[in-house]
């Protein structure tokens, strides 16, 4: 049976809006018990006033926990609303608790959602809803102060930083989050150009070499058209079969793609295609000699394509390039863990045609990607030599 998913944790499976009530609930909880004597107190904590176990009393509670109960319901939706709710709520609970300042208990609420509004929401909301906050705090001593009324401005600074604090932490949680999105959508970029280039290197290989051959036998057929007509024929007829390959090798090669969209596995080219490549180049005219040196054995599938491309590559700058009609192919299956290749000619030397192209360059960034070595260079007794060595991880 499939393993199931292990439920999120409970914090991340109750609402913004759940935790609200819930801290509203806590808070007027923690009120109560702080004007009544507990077992081991000489007396409460709090004197209680004397509307607070009053109608009036008990009707505030019940209108302020209505309202803090509807914000909490409207903060996803409408944050600056909720907020207004919740303050009011606390505003309206604080007049029967007979106390100088809205004390740190019937601010939990609010607090807790100018936290949810910093980390949710938009940079100018949760500004503003530090700005209806802190001036609900100040507006509240204000009021008392003009009426002349007993004022708790320390403990009033110090909801105050309370509240601060919770606005900083949602705040660098809002931030985090909008870098990570952008971590997630770089990447993704970065994906989407690295599958461009992956494409671009397999059209390349693909269509040089047999734009080569292509070239090598049309040539041939142009010389010998008026002195040997058959041999002419002859030419055209495999420049028209290497069209034909090279056509289909493009079809296959969008199926792969395609199928590597679908997440299905495909079938690729690798150094089993060698000798057909060799055989292909040889009838075109330029002799290909493979010498497979150790024993032959499977190859993770990127480092066998990437290692029959190289092999590929190096052949097609032979042809174009290198004026010679020979060149040798070395697989050297080392240790178990690293393949080396080596093709060598003795033509003109090929690096100088080939620079500015892409042929090296895409060499030297397939064998990079595979954390190998590469080199290309003119040999010292003349041609042309290009070398790679491939670290081949274990195959399971």
């Amino acid at each position: 049976m499939p393993a199931t998913e292990a439920p999120p944790p409970l914090h991340k499976r109750l609402s913004p809006g759940v935790w609200v009530a819930l801290a509203w609930c806590a808070g007027e909880l923690f009120s109560r018990l702080a004007r009544v004597r507990l077992p081991g107190e000489i007396e409460p904590d709090e004197v209680p006033a004397a509307q607070l176990y009053r109608w009036e009393g008990l009707a505030t509670l019940a209108l302020s926990t209505a309202l803090a109960l509807y914000g909490s319901r409207l903060l996803s939706r409408k944050p600056l609303a909720a907020l207004v709710c919740l303050l009011t709520a606390a505003c309206c609970a604080t007049t029967s608790l007979g106390g100088g300042e809205i004390p740190m208990a019937q601010f939990v609420a609010p607090t807790v959602a100018l936290y949810f509004i910093a980390a949710s929401h938009a940079r100018r909301t949760a500004l503003i809803a530090l700005a209806l906050a802190l001036g609900t705090l100040a507006g509240w001593l204000t009021a008392r102060l003009l009426s002349g009324w007993h004022v708790g401005t320390s403990a009033e600074l110090t909801v105050a930083m309370v509240a601060v604090i919770a606005w900083l932490l949602g705040n660098s949680s809002h931030q985090a989050r909008v870098h990570a999105e952008r971590l997630v959508a770089e990447h993704a970029a970065q994906v989407v150009t690295a599958e461009r280039l992956r494409i671009a290197r397999e059209m390349h290989d693909t269509v040089a070499h047999s734009i080569g051959i292509i070239a090598l036998q049309a040539g041939a057929a142009v010389r010998v058209a008026t002195t040997r007509p058959a041999s002419a024929l002859e030419a055209m007829r495999a420049v028209e079969n290497e069209g034909r390959e090279t056509l289909s090798g493009l079809r296959r090669m969008l199926v792969a793609l395609r199928a590597a969209d679908e997440g299905r596995s495909v079938i690729s080219a690798g150094l089993a295609d060698v000798d057909r490549l060799a055989a292909v180049t040889t009838a075109a005219g330029v002799l290909v000699e493979v010498c497979r040196v150790g024993d032959p054995r499977a190859l993770p599938p990127d480092i066998d394509l990437s290692a029959f491309r190289i092999v590929q590559e190096s052949v097609t700058n032979v042809v174009r390039h290198a004026g010679t009609r020979a060149c040798r192919v070395t697989l050297d299956y080392r240790a178990d863990d690293e393949l080396a290749l080596e093709i060598t000619d003795e033509g003109r030397g090929q690096g100088s045609s080939t620079d500015t192209g892409f042929g090296l360059a895409g060499m030297r960034e397939r064998v990079a990607l595979l954390h190998g070595e590469f080199s290309a260079s003119p040999r010292p007794e003349g041609g042309f030599r290009v070398a790679a060595r491939l670290p081949v991880p274990a195959v399971g």
